[in-house]
């Protein structure tokens, strides 16, 4: 006799992926469209985990538009919601010549700078980031994945 099949959970993934312009006018866009995205996933506006994303959302566009920029060329923010367990969010740009450290090498900016703290919030507001090569499908490098995500609450 064969025993009975074991019941299988579904697991549903959300997922939102847009290019944007490498400007500062496609950062903001970048961070509006994925706060509109969240809500039509039921994590409304103003609310913790909107409001967190929006900023991680931000920082990594701002570093991208920044210091990721190669003329011509977009920027891609995905989105990926498994409810009840995840938000991962990614930032993934094409210059291949600069790379920002990772958390575990991230240097403190002086004090009275006017920069450079946006991977600090990053750091603080994730529960889990790194920087990750962007590899195409013939194996040629096109650039940097910054990739944070946020455990959800259950």
């Amino acid at each position: 006799m064969t025993p009975p099949p074991t019941p299988q959970h579904t697991l549903t993934v959300r997922v939102f992926t847009q290019r944007f312009s490498s400007t500062p006018l496609g950062a903001r866009l970048a961070r509006h469209l994925a706060l509109t995205q969240l809500h039509s996933w039921d994590i409304p506006h103003g609310s913790s985990l909107s409001d967190t994303a929006g900023v991680i959302v931000a920082e990594l566009a701002a570093n991208a538009v920044t210091h990721g920029r190669v003329p011509g060329r977009d920027f891609e923010l995905r989105l990926a919601h498994t409810p009840d367990v995840l938000l991962r969010i990614e930032v993934s740009d094409t210059r291949t010549d600069s790379r920002p450290s990772g958390p575990e090498d991230l240097a403190a900016p002086p004090p009275l700078d006017e920069s450079g703290r946006g991977l600090f919030l990053v750091d603080v507001l994730a529960d889990r980031w790194e920087v990750l090569d962007r590899v195409s499908s013939g194996a040629a490098l096109l650039g940097k994945t910054v990739r944070a995500e946020l455990d959800l609450p259950r």
